[in-house]
């Protein structure tokens, strides 16, 4: 299939139901029996603007999803994940740690795309920033199976992430560009700069080393407020050979 160009994984084609909707994520702890809800997304996987090109690991995000109420969350959380949990545990092979659930919001109510055993990325870049309560205190109750027992507090904001890539990305892209202006994008309230494909070299120069090289997230009181935050921080960033959405969030 396509001359090969996925080796023996083209060799098959499989033919699925179609379904339609927008897509979210949930992510919950789960410690065996028990699965507390750790948090919603929504990410963006098209490289360019207008969901055009091809998919990417994600180049942006936004938490709380949007379209991933309380009664969805709760409706996932009762009939997805805990079922999930209560029968791995049954049946004698119970999973402990972090559990992204990958949604899309039908018409006929919410279906599983996927299942992560891992936070996403940059899923998290949202997600972490949102939660008050100790995340090394969460991840022991997941190990040691006490999290009945544990609430989790959250902050009242929401949060928007912004990643720039290398021009090429996710396809063929140089490396060693010079970055400038991070600490004055730091600088503005409520963001947060996260490196992912940086390096730093001796004379304190950045320069891009991956495909997604930073995470710009901006918190705020809504979601308007928290993507203006990381499109200021992002604006604040010098880097020709860098590119980025900028429709993340965006409705």
């Amino acid at each position: 299939m396509l001359g090969g160009r996925f080796g023996s994984a083209g060799s098959t084609v499989l033919v699925e139901e179609r379904i339609s909707g927008p897509e979210a994520s949930l992510f919950a702890l789960v410690d065996g029996p028990t699965a507390l809800f750790i948090g919603s997304a929504q990410d963006h996987k098209r490289a360019f603007d207008n969901d055009q090109g091809p998919n990417t690991g994600g180049m942006g995000a936004i938490s709380p999803a949007p379209r991933l109420d309380e009664a969805l969350q709760q409706q996932v959380m009762d009939q997805i994940v805990q079922p999930l949990a209560s029968g791995l545990a049954a049946q004698g092979t119970p999973y402990r740690g972090i559990l992204y659930v990958g949604l899309m919001l039908t018409a006929t109510g919410p279906q599983v795309i996927e299942f992560n055993c891992r936070f996403g990325d940059p899923e998290a870049q949202v997600i972490l920033p949102r939660l008050r309560s100790d995340i090394v205190t969460a991840m022991l109750a997941t190990v040691e199976g006490t999290l009945a027992n544990l609430s989790l507090r959250w902050a009242n904001t929401h949060a928007v992430t912004v990643v720039m890539a290398t021009r090429g990305y996710p396809e063929q892209y140089g490396k060693g560009s010079a970055i400038s202006g991070l600490a004055e994008a730091e600088r503005a309230e409520g963001t947060i700069l996260f490196h992912a494909g940086t390096k730093i070299g001796h004379d304190g120069q950045v320069t891009a080393h991956g495909g997604r090289v930073l995470a710009v997230t901006g918190l705020g009181d809504n979601p308007a407020s928290a993507r203006a935050t990381a499109y200021e921080a992002v604006d604040c960033i010098d880097w020709p050979e860098g590119f980025f959405r900028t429709d993340i969030a965006a409705g």
